[in-house]
């Protein structure tokens, strides 16, 4: 795949700027790499967000401060408003591609699960995201898991069933499950569940009755007094 190059301008790290460059269509952020002070800089923030949907937090950019490469460089953090979901500010490491680095990929799941489609099972996905430890050239998109591989109901596939490089390494326990495919619910499974629900209910209302109880015996017993 093609390095994608990302552009970026100087700004001045003052404590009212970040506002302005928003208002201006700009994206606030910091550069910063081995032995190397933090560098303030700006992106277009139709650029930055293009970018970051090509190439998530485990793809190299080819970066351009002010038209003069920077090196190659890998999106580390990025912050959104709570409200408006834009983007508000980023972080970029500069890569030694000598030195492995630590970064997030994202699970894509392909294919259709025959016990889903034949079975009328129920896919259950439990991440979405990995750690992974490698040195920069080995960087990969995305971790793909076949769905194809479920064709009965219960099974499942964990980490260490995933067919990825031997430059690549996982952070996470080989055991721990990506996804499997449950039986379906039947009636009977969802009244079970609405009686384990109500019992419960009425479980805390009892506790809660006690408790209120013994307050005002004590409340009492202090009156007396």
């Amino acid at each position: 795949m093609e390095t994608l190059e990302i552009l970026a301008k100087t700004r001045e790290a003052k404590k009212n700027q970040a506002n302005r460059l928003r208002v201006e269509g700009y994206v606030p952020g910091i550069v910063y790499g081995y032995k190397k002070e933090n560098q303030s800089i700006k992106i277009e923030g139709k650029i930055f967000k293009k970018i970051l949907k090509q190439a998530g937090e485990s793809t190299l950019l080819n970066l351009k401060i002010d038209d003069k490469s920077f090196g190659k460089v890998v999106i580390t953090d990025f912050q959104t408003d709570p409200v408006t979901d834009s983007i508000i500010h980023f972080d970029l490491y500069q890569v030694r591609m000598d030195k492995k680095i630590i970064t997030n990929v994202n699970v894509v799941f392909v294919g259709e699960s025959p016990a889903v489609k034949g079975e009328g099972g129920v896919l259950v996905k439990s991440h979405d995201v990995f750690e992974i430890k490698c040195l920069p050239s080995d960087l990969i998109h995305n971790i793909e898991v076949d769905l194809s591989q479920l064709k009965k109901i219960d099974d499942m596939v964990r980490v260490k069933d995933l067919n990825l490089p031997e430059s690549i390494e996982i952070l996470t326990n080989p055991e721990v499950v990506i996804v499997t495919v449950t039986a379906p619910r039947t009636a009977q499974d969802l009244e079970d569940l609405e009686e384990k629900v109500e019992e419960n209910v009425e479980a805390v209302e009892g506790t809660e009755k006690q408790d209120e109880a013994s307050a005002d015996d004590d409340q009492k017993k202090k009156e007396e007094k």
